[in-house]
């Protein structure tokens, strides 16, 4: 498998706004509901539980199955991979198909996370969890998942490229969550909690 095509792949199919399409089905337009965001959280407010996760699994996959291939192909250790991994995130972030405005990254990071490690993606999730269990605010448990994960490889020895990839996709989804961080600070950010 050539690498680059592999990279093409990637992006192209993290383009593919799988939330968007599906409320467009039901005929809601996700960008004027809630956050106006095209992920998981923003579905589940619109049209529900079972279609937030059905979105969520879809666009982990995303992230899952080209990582899944370049590790398979290439190896963690390869630019290969490194490349795989921040495609998958950007072509969600910023999808080709739909002017490049796309979701946040967060699924789609965990799927990539499973790709490389999944007792990271496990213990991440489960932190997740555990913060918005207390919290109830979805970016705060997000945010700190994705701190984690960074952290958790850099100890855990993965490859340079690895904790690398790890760290520039954290990046991304921090500043994807601007506006959630704005409203943190003013006290205003959507809460699940009653």
């Amino acid at each position: 498998m050539d690498s680059l095509l592999l990279v093409l792949f990637a992006y192209l199919y993290g383009s593919v706004l799988f939330g968007e399409h599906i409320a467009k089905a039901k005929g809601i337009d996700l960008r004027s509901v809630g956050s106006g965001n095209v992920g998981a959280t923003n579905v589940g407010r619109a049209l529900g539980k079972k279609y937030a996760v059905l979105v969520f699994l879809l666009d982990l996959s995303k992230g899952l199955l080209p990582m899944i291939l370049a590790r398979l192909y290439y190896g963690l250790e390869s630019w290969t991979a490194f490349f795989v991994g921040l495609a998958s995130l950007l072509g969600h972030m910023y999808p080709l198909f739909h002017s490049f405005k796309g979701g946040k990254g967060v699924a789609t990071g965990l799927g990539v996370l499973m790709g490389v490690s999944p007792l990271t993606a496990l213990l991440s999730f489960v932190l997740w969890a555990m913060v918005f269990k207390w919290k109830g605010i979805v970016s705060i448990a997000s945010l700190s998942a994705c701190a984690f994960a960074v952290i958790f490889l850099l100890v855990s020895n993965y490859p340079f490229k690895i904790v690398l990839m790890a760290f520039l996709m954290f990046l991304l989804i921090l500043y994807k969550h601007r506006e959630n961080i704005y409203r943190l600070l003013e006290g205003k950010e959507y809460t699940f909690k009653g």
